[in-house]
């Protein structure tokens, strides 16, 4: 059973918050990847951090991405390759996410839609165009898909905290995500790719908010340890940061 040796890896939403401490994490590793992709709409903008990435770590590249862009998406490809030099992509962690607060009773359609579109489309655009980046591991090794989910997603769980987080179009985006994520790890069993859902806990930052129990660098070092472990036998499931099984 070989597990996953991540020497390339790519980011969506790395601009702050957990995507940014993802970046930040993989550098200060132990064994740092070759090359780091750390992916926004605009990494250039005065809201983002991880232009200073770039400037102090030869590993670290910021191809512009809007997810939900199939055009851009591609052109992303595109670059990714061309650092790749021939290689494949080891690790894609779709973190590229956005909370709405909206309950039964003021969700509207337009929200749904756009909530949907970035956290549930722009996986599978992402993931559908570096795909046969991800595949070239095949014969060599294994490589992942990371879905950043929410335990807010899980059916069994609705019950749990809805009073005080209805968030109806996050919550069903999420449990699409983890539909999306779960097909992928079947579908693509074949190639080598895992496919895996992460719940990164409530995490302090500009979504979870203050009160959030949890700071984003122990839910990414956490959820790191998890990745770097990483084996055939665990696509396909849902898992908090701390590798607890949850209930779809």
């Amino acid at each position: 059973m070989s597990e996953l040796k991540v020497q390339s890896v790519l980011v969506t939403g790395s601009n702050r918050g957990i995507g940014f401490e993802f970046v930040q994490q993989f550098l200060r590793s132990q064994c740092p990847p070759e090359k780091i992709f750390a992916t926004c709409r605009d990494p250039g903008s005065p809201q983002s951090q991880v232009t200073v990435i770039a400037t102090l770590f030869f590993t670290a590249f910021l191809p512009p991405v809007d997810t939900t862009d199939p055009a851009s998406v591609s052109t992303s490809v595109k670059e990714v390759e061309k650092h790749l030099n021939g290689q494949q992509l080891d690790l894609l962690i779709n973190n590229a996410g956005v909370l709405t607060h909206n309950n039964l009773e003021s969700q509207n359609a337009e929200d749904m839609l756009r909530v949907y579109n970035i956290n549930v489309v722009g996986p599978m655009l992402v993931t559908q165009a570096f795909y046969p980046l991800l595949k070239r591991a095949e014969g060599t090794g294994r490589s992942a898909v990371v879905h950043i989910s929410a335990l807010l997603g899980s059916l069994e769980d609705v019950p749990h905290l809805f009073s005080f987080f209805p968030v109806i179009s996050y919550r069903c985006s999420k449990a699409a995500l983890n539909m999306l994520s779960r097909c992928q790890a079947e579908g693509y069993k074949q190639d080598g790719i895992i496919s895996i859902a992460i719940h990164p806990g409530w995490v302090k930052t500009d979504m979870g908010g203050d009160q959030a129990p949890l700071t984003k660098e122990d839910s990414v070092s956490s959820m790191m340890k998890i990745i770097s472990t990483l084996n055939e036998k665990q696509s396909g499931t849902f898992v908090d940061w701390e590798g607890k099984i949850l209930p779809w």
